[in-house]
């Protein structure tokens, strides 16, 4: 079976491609199968190793991906040359060609970033500690480009009717200025949290009103799509991006 993945269907300009793998078409074995992408997460090493080296040649990609070890923080790599192996952080940008931004996932929301010319493109890991916190934010400030300019694709992540939270967590969205609507309380007395929403609120009130994408949820389909939340022991999915030199 070959690589699958989907193809974003976003304002990004001529010369900026994008993809976001699906969970078929690699090596790795039950509960992984098959195109586990996350070294971090109990896979045999080599098989995630072949199945990044698949996804590299199903996407003609120019280089290997900037792979990052995520922490569900708020800190922006940049990288416009020569990049540290495995960045500690939550999201990264660049102004180089040929660099290929990875984020991984497995029912938290991948967010890309473009300039409408291309010049700057972005990638942030949004998960509810870190998009409460100003993930998002910092990544649009570390693009040092007015954000009207900017367009935003948001990628498959876990639903309203699968994302299920405490009292805490809508407390901390309200307390940053988020809209309670954004939770829906169900009868075990916490919330259906729609992780989309926040984030579509957050780019918008920032100034990007080009927002696309956000229709899938991970939790839903396990056919597509890894979720940490549906099966606890699980593989990674990617979103990449890069710019044409």
């Amino acid at each position: 079976m070959s690589v699958a993945f989907l193809q974003p269907q976003w304002a990004a300009p001529s010369g900026v491609h994008a993809a976001f793998s699906l969970r078929s078409g690699g090596a790795s074995a039950v509960p992984w199968n098959s195109l586990n992408l996350g070294l971090h997460v109990g896979d045999d090493p080599l098989a995630v190793r072949d199945n990044r080296a698949r996804l590299r040649h199903a996407l003609r990609l120019p280089t290997e991906p900037v792979w990052l070890e995520q922490v569900h923080g708020t800190d922006v790599c940049v990288v416009d040359g020569e990049s540290p192996s495995t960045p500690r952080a939550d999201a990264i940008v660049t102004r180089a060609a040929n660099i290929v931004l990875a984020i991984m996932v497995a029912d938290c929301l991948p967010v890309l970033l473009t300039t409408e010319d291309g010049s700057v493109i972005a990638a942030a890991h949004a998960g509810w500690r870190g998009l409460a916190a100003g993930v998002l934010e910092n990544t649009v400030a570390a693009m040092e480009t007015p954000s009207a300019r900017l367009h935003a694709w948001l990628g498959p992540c876990i639903g309203l009717e699968y994302f299920e939270v405490g009292a805490e967590v809508r407390a901390a969205f309200i307390a940053a200025g988020d809209d309670a609507k954004n939770f829906r309380a169900n009868p075990q007395g916490k919330f259906q949290c729609d992780l989309v929403a926040i984030a579509r609120a957050r780019l918008e009130r920032i100034g990007i009103a080009s927002v696309t994408g956000g229709q899938w949820c991970t939790a839903a389909d396990p056919v597509r799509f890894y979720s940490h939340r549906r099966d606890q022991r699980t593989g990674r999915m990617a979103a990449l991006l890069w710019r044409e030199g």
